[in-house]
C-alpha cells in the first residue's frame, strides 16, 4: 500500500483550493509538493449563492461541483509538477469538497463535490464525503482537523493550543497528558472578508492593513461577543449559517466608519479566540496559528495582545507551513479510509465511537 497521499482544501474564505502532496511514509508526515488554484470570480459568486439561505438551487449545485472536480484537478496537477511526482505513486486524494450548508443542528451536512468526477480527471483514487459519517455517528460533522493536529503537533511536554483560522476558526486543545479537544471557536476570515468585499471591493482586507487604520467600537465589540454561540460547551460547530453579514448588520450602530467596524470585527476574532482558549483549554502554555488567518498581521497581533504573555507563532515553528495544514490533514484523513483506521473524533465533534471516515471513488 502506498505511502504518498494527496489532500485537498478548499474553505470557508472561498480564496482558492490547495493541494499538498504528502509522504506518510515515516513516522511524521512530510509534505513533498504544494499548489494553490485561486477560484475564478465566477465561481465564487455561485458558492457564495449556494451559501445563502433561499437561494439553493440543484441544477447550480451541479454546476458548481463540476466546476470544482475541473479546478482541484488543476490543483493536483499543480502539486504533481511541483514535486515532479508520477500521479501513478498516489495512493488516493483526500477532497473535502466545498461546504455550503453546516446544520449539526438539524442533524445533515453538505459540501458541494464530485469525487468522482475528479477521480476520472486525475486518475487517483478519491476519499471524500468525511464529515456525514461522523455524524451518523452522532457527531457535529465538524471540525475534523483536530486528530491531524494531535497526530502531529502533540507534545508529551507542553500543553498546547493550534488554531486554524480559515473562514471559521477552530481550536485544538493538546494538553501534554490527557486527551485532545478541538472545537469551532467562531468567525475567522468570514465577516473581515465580507465587510472588506463590500467596502473596499476586495476579496480581503490584505494584512489587516485596512483594519489597522480603524478605531475599535467598545460598545460594538461588546454586543458581538454577547453571541449565545461563543459561551456555549463543546462540542460545537458552526459556518456562514449564523455569521454572515445580516447577523454583523443586525448589530451594527446607526452611524460608524467601515474602518472602524474592520478594526473591530478584527478585536472580535481575536477575542472569540482568546476566550475560546481560556475557557475551555485550561493550562494551556503556547498558542500556535494555522490558516489564512494566520498571515492578517493585524490579526496576529490583536491575539498576541489578548493571549497574556503566552507565546503566538505560526505552525511554521513546528514544521508544518501554515497554509498546508489543513490540506495536509486531508491527505492523512485519505490515508486513514484507505488503511481502514478508525479516527477517533469522540472529544471532538462527540461522534458515540471512533469511525472510518470518507468513502472512496476509484480512479
Amino acid at each position: 500500500m502506498g505511502a504518498l497521499y494527496a489532500g485537498l482544501m478548499s474553505g470557508t474564505s472561498l480564496d482558492g483550493a490547495d493541494a499538498a502532496l504528502v509522504d506518510f511514509s515515516s513516522g511524521r508526515p512530510r509534505t513533498l509538493a504544494f499548489a494553490t488554484v485561486p477560484f475564478p470570480a465566477p465561481l465564487r459568486e455561485r458558492i457564495l449563492a449556494l451559501c445563502e439561505p433561499g437561494t439553493d438551487s440543484l441544477e447550480l449545485a451541479g454546476i458548481v461541483s463540476l466546476e470544482l472536480a475541473e479546478l482541484y484537478a488543476r490543483a493536483i496537477d499543480g502539486a504533481l509538477a511541483a514535486g515532479a511526482v508520477d500521479r501513478r505513486e498516489v495512493a488516493a486524494i483526500g477532497c473535502h469538497g466545498q461546504t455550503v450548508r453546516h446544520r449539526p443542528d438539524l442533524g445533515f451536512t453538505i459540501q458541494v463535490n464530485d469525487p468522482a468526477r475528479l477521480a476520472e480527471l486525475t486518475g487517483i483514487d478519491v476519499v471524500a464525503d468525511f464529515r456525514r459519517r461522523d455524524m451518523a455517528a452522532g457527531g457535529q460533522g465538524a471540525p475534523l482537523v483536530p486528530a491531524f493536529h494531535e497526530a502531529v503537533f502533540h507534545d508529551a511536554a507542553r500543553s498546547r493550543c493550534v488554531v486554524n483560522i480559515g473562514g471559521i476558526s477552530n481550536v485544538t486543545w493538546l494538553p501534554a497528558a490527557g486527551r485532545a479537544l478541538g472545537f469551532d471557536c467562531g468567525p475567522g476570515n468570514v465577516l473581515l472578508d465580507e465587510w472588506a468585499r463590500r467596502h473596499l471591493g476586495a476579496h480581503f482586507d490584505e494584512g489587516g492593513r485596512w483594519a489597522a487604520q480603524g478605531r475599535t467600537d467598545p460598545d460594538l465589540l461588546a454586543r458581538l461577543l454577547e453571541e449565545p454561540f461563543l459561551a456555549s460547551a463543546p462540542p460545537k460547530s458552526t459556518g456562514r449559517e449564523l455569521f454572515r453579514m445580516r447577523w454583523l448588520e443586525e448589530r451594527l450602530p446607526g452611524r460608524y466608519r467601515p474602518q472602524d467596524v474592520q478594526s473591530t470585527l478584527t478585536d472580535f476574532t481575536a477575542c472569540a479566540i482568546v476566550d475560546a482558549i481560556d475557557r475551555f483549554c485550561p493550562g494551556a502554555a503556547e498558542i500556535y496559528l494555522a490558516g489564512g488567518g494566520a498571515r492578517n498581521a493585524a490579526l496576529v497581533e490583536r491575539i498576541a495582545a489578548r493571549a497574556g504573555g503566552r507565546p503566538v507563532a505560526p505552525t511554521d515553528a513546528l514544521g508544518v507551513p501554515t497554509a498546508h495544514v489543513e490540506s495536509m490533514a486531508f491527505a492523512w484523513l485519505a490515508m486513514k479510509c484507505v488503511r481502514r483506521e478508525p479516527v477517533d473524533l469522540t472529544a471532538v465533534t462527540g461522534a458515540r465511537e471512533p469511525r472510518i471516515l470518507g468513502a472512496i471513488y476509484p480512479a
